[in-house]
Protein backbone atom coordinates (compact mmCIF):
# COMPACT_ATOMS: atom_id res chain seq x y z
CA UNK A 1 0.00 0.00 0.00
CA UNK A 2 2.65 2.24 -1.20
CA UNK A 3 2.07 5.46 -4.01
CA UNK A 4 5.66 6.92 -5.49
CA UNK A 5 5.07 10.73 -6.87
CA UNK A 6 7.36 11.74 -9.25
CA UNK A 7 6.01 15.53 -8.90
CA UNK A 8 3.90 18.04 -6.17
CA UNK A 9 1.35 18.56 -9.00
CA UNK A 10 0.72 14.97 -9.15
CA UNK A 11 0.78 14.22 -5.51
CA UNK A 12 -1.90 16.89 -5.01
CA UNK A 13 -4.25 15.68 -8.01
CA UNK A 14 -3.96 11.71 -6.60
CA UNK A 15 -4.35 12.72 -3.17
CA UNK A 16 -7.17 15.05 -3.83
CA UNK A 17 -8.99 12.53 -5.32
CA UNK A 18 -8.57 9.86 -3.23
CA UNK A 19 -10.18 12.12 -0.46
CA UNK A 20 -13.07 13.03 -2.41
CA UNK A 21 -13.89 9.29 -3.00
CA UNK A 22 -13.28 8.90 0.38
CA UNK A 23 -15.39 11.30 1.69
CA UNK A 24 -18.11 10.97 -0.96
CA UNK A 25 -18.57 7.72 -2.60
CA UNK A 26 -17.43 4.92 -0.42
CA UNK A 27 -19.96 2.88 1.16
CA UNK A 28 -19.95 3.31 5.09
CA UNK A 29 -20.98 0.81 6.98
CA UNK A 30 -22.43 2.90 9.59
CA UNK A 31 -24.67 4.72 7.66
CA UNK A 32 -26.27 1.51 6.16
CA UNK A 33 -23.70 1.78 2.91
CA UNK A 34 -24.27 4.98 2.26
CA UNK A 35 -21.75 7.33 0.96
CA UNK A 36 -20.70 9.71 4.11
CA UNK A 37 -21.39 13.11 2.46
CA UNK A 38 -22.43 12.66 -1.10
CA UNK A 39 -21.36 15.87 -3.59
CA UNK A 40 -24.47 17.86 -4.56
CA UNK A 41 -24.64 19.56 -8.14
CA UNK A 42 -27.37 22.75 -8.37
CA UNK A 43 -27.27 23.66 -11.94
CA UNK A 44 -26.83 27.16 -11.63
CA UNK A 45 -29.68 28.38 -13.25
CA UNK A 46 -31.93 26.50 -10.93
CA UNK A 47 -30.59 27.81 -8.37
CA UNK A 48 -31.50 31.59 -8.48
CA UNK A 49 -34.04 31.88 -10.94
CA UNK A 50 -34.11 35.76 -10.66
CA UNK A 51 -30.94 35.49 -13.18
CA UNK A 52 -33.11 34.49 -16.09
CA UNK A 53 -35.39 36.94 -15.65
CA UNK A 54 -33.58 40.20 -16.29
CA UNK A 55 -31.17 39.05 -19.39
CA UNK A 56 -27.16 40.61 -19.30
CA UNK A 57 -26.18 43.52 -20.16
CA UNK A 58 -24.39 43.48 -23.62
CA UNK A 59 -20.40 43.31 -23.58
CA UNK A 60 -19.07 46.67 -24.28
CA UNK A 61 -15.41 46.03 -25.91
CA UNK A 62 -13.26 49.41 -25.48
CA UNK A 63 -11.25 49.91 -28.64
CA UNK A 64 -9.22 52.71 -28.89
CA UNK A 65 -9.08 54.81 -32.37
CA UNK A 66 -6.54 54.16 -34.91
CA UNK A 67 -4.10 57.49 -34.54
CA UNK A 68 -3.74 59.07 -38.28
CA UNK A 69 -1.49 60.60 -39.95
CA UNK A 70 -1.98 63.80 -41.63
Amino acid sequence: NGEIFYTLREAQVVIESWRRHYNGVRPHASLKYQPPAPEVFVPAFSAWPAALARPAPPAKLLVAERPTVH
